[in-house]
């Protein structure tokens, strides 16, 4: 034989032998094959931070799935795998790590810092790499990217020129998103919503000239500092005559106007509103319109400023408890009034985000977001499941413009250069060392850094050389499907559709396959602070890397979060033992390693039988996986091979196997080993590794499963007449079974099989396998048996008649019956004496006399069921 297989399958010993011959084999690379069609897929690139999680395993399982899939339907395949610079959480990492060595970024410099970034990557950024390669991934390495390489940096550069030059790129102050722990600003995609309990201040803004006061509400007292106005809408009655006037500011004792402003709500609590124009952003536009002081009032670490020396330094919180005791001192503070609301946090750290004016670089969006919208309604771009383009219509139709610039020395420095004579800024591709505006020499280059995000929105064709007109490009650009989870449609998905559409002209994918959240068994999202996380290595480890693919498989639909059940990865584990075991048995029976064409004229009822479902399973599998259904794949292919082929066919073919018939003997290997290796090959997207280390012992052509053609549904092998006249005899055999095992009748007791139906002929062609497999001594047909005495069993298809003292040993049954029917009166006479005692009645819980009732009656239908089965024995 090409290979014998140990006598118990170890992951251990198979998957990384498997994975290297793969890698040696150049399986995995892409060609460009002109004459071929492309599928194409980009990895989510995971931070350099990361350690494979759950999440990750689930998203590239289902693109490894997708990819082995098409490349095995003999598409031009291209699965490009990369990682991400990942600003924030590198630079945090790196940060963490000087300051347990007592050092800052400002001790060591741009430069120094950098060295020690690029230093952190080389150590740790490939290890999430080779996770994805203990998973199975079958990326074509040769091309893995990196959002900070040189390729993707030129695009960065190249896009940033593009827009700016279009004036899609401005600098300038506005209100944005601050993170007063990462110190830098962050886009509206990166601050989460979560409800948290908080409270309404009622305070009391009196009027310069002493005629009253006006009574608002806030929830952030310690922002009174930068109040510059107070707001009422103009069509107020209430307000009307105060329009215009003068208030005096506590604490700070500013005076401030009454504006009016259509965007204050007139029967939200009082109607009047105070106005922060540098620390809300509703506040902000509302001081745009009225020409009002933007004053800030907080340091990049959210502490008072120096300009409030009373507060200057406290933190915002402790600063919030000293201004309210304050203004309760001085008669400002009207009443406090609990409150929940939302409150914007940092996705990365989960600090509560200030808003903050800032002077900032911004990408202009609502040029860019419309051909986005468009492209997903004309059907360009689809999403699957397709509800998920709710999500990005939301975003995409209430876009604001998007801040890109963050204040981190890790990443994609901003292209611009500013001259410190003529204040001019020069954007370019390349350093400037002049200005392009005055000559002069003095320019310095912006400090801040893109926003991560920039990068990754070019990744589907920065990674294929972009902006340089690539072969790999032109070939297999634009991409096909991108998995991904449905909690970045915000940050990635929409802003590589309009990155794509606005630089290349085209959508960068076809489809987008959503997948949803791998939960704990008990639903709660894996967490650290809950310690509920589970590591794929670990699950790899212990049950291999095929168990854990195909346990995330099992199941899953687009869109739908999934629970982690570890009995689920056992049960998959179980599954792979099965399908080793299947091949054992099926190598012992071949003779040697020579393919026995299958013959189809000289098939057998129940070869026809399986190829018929055999060939259903290929076209439903196919347009299954076609369909991203995944879920249901995978569920047809474990009741295939579970039930169907093992479990039936497989014990079906012994007889045949171990006969003397050569020709009946060759056909079943014939059909065994066609039925086999094609199901092997459907089953090979989910389960790489074992499929193919059976593949490479079984007769085959061809150097590798995972290259092998895939299975296609064949005319030839429609059988559907036979298929359902083989049915009626598994079902005849299954209803004998059970009705066996009713009766406690052990296998070794074999017992006659009459079988009255309209296909006699088909029984008695079967009955060799009736009689192995329904225990039956011998099988009988005809039109009509005696039923006195027998057993009967009904199905559609016949009826079964067995002799009633073929299966039981008549003096033993009614001996055990016996027993049973005297335990039984016992426990009647237990319930009756408690249920005719009137105190237990009296007293006892109502619950637990219905209980006991409900007890005594199943042992009164107990002893009726044993007293008619004693009859009938008698009357045998």
């Amino acid at each position: 034989m090409a290979k014998e297989l140990a006598k118990q399958y170890d992951p251990k010993d198979v998957d990384d032998r498997i994975y290297k011959n793969w890698l040696d084999g150049k399986y995995f690379h892409a060609r460009c094959e002109k004459d071929k069609e492309t599928y194409t897929i980009v990895i989510p690139p995971p931070n350099i931070t990361g350690q494979l999680h759950m999440g990750h395993a689930l998203d590239n399982t289902l693109q490894d799935i997708l990819i082995r899939f098409k490349r095995m339907q003999g598409f031009d395949t291209l699965w490009v795998p990369g990682t991400d610079h990942a600003s924030i959480a590198t630079e945090a990492k790196i940060v963490e790590k000087m300051k347990s060595e007592g050092i800052t970024k400002a001790d060591i410099g741009r430069d120094g810092f950098l060295e020690r970034a690029w230093a952190w990557k080389k150590q740790y950024g490939g290890r999430i790499i080779e996770q994805l390669k203990k998973l199975g991934s079958s990326c074509d390495w040769d091309r893995e990217r990196f959002t900070l390489d040189k390729g993707c940096s030129e695009a960065v550069k190249e896009v940033f020129v593009r827009l700016y030059e279009k004036g899609l790129i401005y600098r300038g102050e506005r209100i944005i998103n601050w993170c007063p722990h990462c110190k830098t600003s962050i886009s509206d995609a990166e601050v989460e919503y979560e409800e948290q309990a908080g409270h309404f201040w009622h305070l009391r803004y009196p009027f310069k000239d002493g005629s009253g006061y006006l009574e608002l509400a806030t929830t952030r007292p310690e922002t009174l500092l930068g109040d510059t106005a107070v707001a009422v809408n103009p069509n107020d009655e209430r307000y009307k005559d105060m329009i215009g006037k003068t208030l005096i500011l506590p604490l700070v004792h500013r005076e401030i106007p009454v504006v009016a402003d259509d965007y204050v709500e007139m029967d939200f609590g009082t109607g009047v509103v105070k106005i922060t124009p540098a620390h809300d952003p509703n506040d902000f536009e509302v001081g745009l319109r009225h020409n009002l002081e933007v004053i800030n009032v907080m340091t990049d670490d959210a502490k008072i400023t120096d300009d409030y020396p009373k507060y200057a330094g406290l933190d915002r919180y402790e600063a919030r408890k000293a201004i309210v005791a304050d203004l309760e001192a001085e008669g400002a503070l009207v009443r406090i009034e609990d409150y929940t609301h939302n409150v914007g946090t940092c996705y990365r750290c989960a600090s509560t985000v200030e808003p903050r004016v800032s002077k900032q670089w911004f990408v202009k969006m609502k040029p860019l977001a419309g051909p986005a919208i468009d492209a997903v309604k004309n059907g360009e771009t689809k999403f699957v499941p397709q509800r998920f383009e709710k999500v990005y219509f939301h975003w995409l139709e209430n876009i604001k413009d998007w801040c890109i610039s963050r204040q981190l020395w890790w990443g994609h420095r901003i292209p611009a250069w500013y001259c410190a004579d003529c204040g001019e800024i020069t954007v370019s591709k390349t350093d400037v060392h002049a200005c392009a505006h005055c000559g002069s020499k003095n320019v310095e280059q912006d400090p801040d850094t893109l926003d991560t995000w920039f990068s990754s929105a070019l990744w589907p064709f920065s990674t294929l050389g972009w902006p340089e007109q690539t072969e790999d490009l032109k070939h297999y650009y634009p991409t096909n499907t991108l998995v991904t989870g449905y909690d970045i449609i915000p940050f990635w998905v929409m802003r590589m559709m309009f990155s794509g559409i606005e630089q290349t002209g085209e959508v960068p994918f076809d489809t987008v396959l959503i997948h949803g959240l791998v939960r704990d068994s008990q639903g709660r999202k894996m967490s650290k602070s809950l310690g509920n996380g589970v590591d794929p290595l670990e699950v790899i480890a212990e049950y291999g890397a095929d168990a854990l693919r195909f346990s995330l498989a099992t199941g899953n639909s687009p869109g739908n979060d999934m629970r982690y059940i570890p009995e689920r990865v056992e049960a998959s584990r179980n599954f792979a033992n099965k399908i080793w075991n299947a091949a054992r048995f099926i190598l012992m029976n071949l003779e040697n390693d020579e393919i026995i064409p299958l013959d189809t004229s000289v098939l057998a009822l129940e070869d026809k039988w399986i190829l018929s479902k055999y060939n259903t399973l290929v076209s439903e599998v196919t347009e299954n996986l076609e369909k991203y259904e995944l879920g249901l794949a995978v569920q047809k292919l474990y009741d295939f091979i579970w039930d169907v082929f093992c479990d039936w066919y497989i014990e079906i073919c012994k007889s045949r196997l171990n006969g003397d018939d050569k020709a009946a003997a060759d056909t079943a290997r014939s059909v065994l080993v066609y039925v086999f290796t094609n199901t092997l090959a459907l089953l090979h997207p989910f389960m790489p590794f074992i499929t193919e280390e059976i593949w490479q012992s079984m007769p085959h052509i061809g150097e590798a499963l995972m290259v092998t053609d895939w299975p296609k549904f064949r005319d030839d092998l429609k059988f559907e007449k036979q298929e359902a006249d083989f049915e009626k005899v598994m079902t005849v055999i299954r209803a004998i079974r059970n009705r066996r095992a009713e009766m406690n009748v052990p296998p070794s007791r074999k017992a006659k099989v009459c079988i009255t139906s309209a296909d006699n002929d088909i029984f008695l062609d079967c009955s060799a396998y009736i009689c192995r497999l329904a225990f039956a001594s011998e099988v009988e047909t005809g039109d009509s048996f005696e039923a006195e005495g027998a057993v009967r069993v009904i199905t559609d298809a016949a009826t079964v008649y067995m002799p009633m003292k073929e299966l039981v040993d008549f003096e033993a049954e009614i001996e055990r019956l016996n027993k049973e029917l005297k335990k039984a009166n016992e426990d009647k006479d237990f319930f009756e004496k408690k249920l005719n005692n009137p105190n237990f009645v009296a007293k006892a819980p109502a619950a637990l006399v219905e209980q006991q009732k409900a007890s005594l009656a199943k042992v009164l239908e107990k002893i009726k069921m044993i007293e008619d089965s004693i009859a009938e024995i008698k009357n045998s």
